[in-house]
């Protein structure tokens, strides 16, 4: 078999490429024609399925002919039938997580989407079909990020995480001429830097909790003892959704400072803190593309830090989501758009670094009414943003491809009228120390319990006999559709319980809040 590798491969993929280059494990070719058609991506052989005359199996697409060590493919529509958008894009995803599968996931169901390609990746995103892995791709490096986008004439990079953002990459592929859908590092630093984005909310009127920035743990704590218990204790830099510390006594917020100022757990992320007031409502997840200087609102969503039932336990990246949320009703987003979106998207441009991405504020809404910002992330949420592609319908490539051309006056969105739930599996232990390589069996069958499951992979890999193992500490997000809270909750729970992995846990209560809404709603 004949396989080429990403580094001096050049391909041409027009017109329903998507086949040609979703699948990323060998086994699928079927080839009756005199030569096998596949090459390798980061060191995995992808073939395509072949079959008759040339011809790639289940599209439609004629596949031309292999030329010397360079691969020069056309493929070309011969379907008639169905319409074709007139701008075809072949997509990078940066990323390698639940939220980076769930954007191939909506991507790959985008009418002009071509290909998806993810970096690095993961074996669950690679076997699900919903995009080609590319697990050697450097994503730390710019110029083989760039190299690679020329090479496979994509037209279009979705960074997932928050530190490529930080780091720059976004600022070199907008340079490269690559249109890319994040913000550059200057407008990362919302996220990048609490600091930052508390003095932005302060120079801006956006309504936040009060605060204090510290570098000395003795002045820290004396703020500390100034202030009072329950108060907020967090890192000034990116901790992977860990650097937060709600400390409900003294002693606790002392800890929290010691183990970011003296013990350098977090690094340099946590060489300066931030306390703040602790803040009483409701939370809840609010997200806006944004082009620079449009903002266009998604659907609501909330989700659940702590890592037991009944919100016990430290804080997580997320072990669970439901959208919409109950709480976040037309008369609260026009406030949140007025009084925190807007001045932002306004106050980045000010400054000189304008935001072109997606914009995910963390609120709490206080009882009064009145949303306040926590924090700011400059990526979608995880989990959040499984359940917002589970109900979006429109063509997610031509939206991000609007929001980097500063076109998103030009869009509406829309989306399903269902409840999307997803519930975490995650590995025993997290998010304190956990174990690897743990096997997991049946997320086939579970997927397959009703049409309206969605298996997303967060940390999976495959052992040596070919099973799916853990590889991180949130590891799978079981989502599901319904027509309300219950009938999704239920599809969820009834996929979870199929899936056989002794060694995971996950919380029994997702969506509970939304319930509550409901049950109130309803006397």
């Amino acid at each position: 078999m004949a396989c080429f590798s990403s580094s001096t491969t050049k391909v041409s993929l027009k017109f329903g490429a998507k086949a040609f280059a979703r699948n990323c494990l060998p086994g699928y070719l079927h080839s009756v024609v005199s030569f096998p058609v596949s090459r390798t991506l980061g060191g995995l052989c992808s073939p395509i399925r072949v079959e008759n005359e040339n011809r790639a199996y289940g599209s439609n697409l004629a596949v031309g002919a292999l030329k010397g060590r360079h691969l020069n493919t056309t493929l070309s529509s011969t379907n008639g039938h169905v319409k074709v958008p007139e701008e075809r894009v072949t997509v990078l995803v940066i990323g390698g997580g639940g939220r980076e599968h769930a954007l191939c996931y909506a991507l790959e169901r985008s009418p002009s989407c071509d290909a998806i390609f993810c970096a690095p990746g993961n074996s669950g995103i690679a076997q699900s079909g919903d995009a080609t892995c590319i697990p050697d791709l450097d994503i730390t490096n710019s110029e083989n990020v760039i190299s690679f986008c020329h090479n496979w004439d994509v037209g279009l990079v979705v960074v997932g995480p928050e530190a490529p953002l930080v780091a720059g990459l976004a600022n070199d592929l907008v340079k490269a001429g690559i249109p890319t859908f994040g913000p550059s590092s200057e407008a990362a630093a919302l996220e990048g830097s609490k600091d930052f984005m508390k003095k932005l909310c302060d120079k801006y009127n956006i309504p936040t909790a009060k605060y204090q920035t510290f570098t000395n743990p003795a002045d820290a704590k004396q703020y500390v003892k100034d202030q009072g218990a329950p108060i907020v204790v967090k890192a000034d830099g990116l901790a992977a959704g860990k650097g937060v510390v709600v400390a409900m006594t003294l002693d606790e917020a002392f800890e929290a400072i010691d183990t970011m100022l003296i013990e350098g757990s977090f690094g340099s992320a946590g060489s300066r803190v931030i306390i703040e007031e602790f803040l009483e409502g409701e939370e809840a997840s609010f997200f806006a593309l944004v082009d620079g200087e449009t903002a266009l609102p998604l659907e609501s969503a909330q989700d659940h830090k702590r890592v037991g039932d009944g919100d016990v336990g430290p804080n997580t990246g997320g072990m669970g989501a439901y959208s919409p949320a109950p709480i976040v009703t037309e008369e609260l987003k026009k406030k949140v758009m007025e009084s925190i979106i807007l001045p932002t998207v306004k106050g980045m441009a000010a400054e000189g670094c304008k935001f072109v991405g997606v914009l995910y504020a963390g609120l709490m809404i206080e009882k009064s009414g009145l949303p306040k910002l926590i924090e700011y992330n400059v990526r979608f949420g995880d989990p959040e943003c499984q359940v917002l592609m589970m109900r979006l319908e429109s063509d997610l490539a031509q939206v991000l491809l609007a929001a980097c051309r500063g076109e998103l006056g030009k869009v509406s969105l829309t989306w399903s009228p269902e409840l999307a739930t997803v519930v975490v599996m995650a590995s025993e232990g997290y998010p304190g120390p956990y174990k690897k390589g743990t096997v997991i069996k049946n997320i086939d069958e579970a997927e397959q319990v009703s049409p309206a499951v969605k298996i997303f992979h967060a940390g999976t890999a495959f052992d040596t006999d070919g099973n799916f193992v853990a590889a991180g500490g949130r590891v799978l997000g079981v989502t599901a559709k319904g027509k309300d809270i219950e009938e999704a909750r239920a599809k969820a729970y009834d996929a979870l319980d199929v899936v056989d992995w002794p060694e995971g846990f996950y919380r029994h209560d997702i969506g509970w809040r939304a319930l509550k809404h409901r049950h109130l709603a309803a006397h």
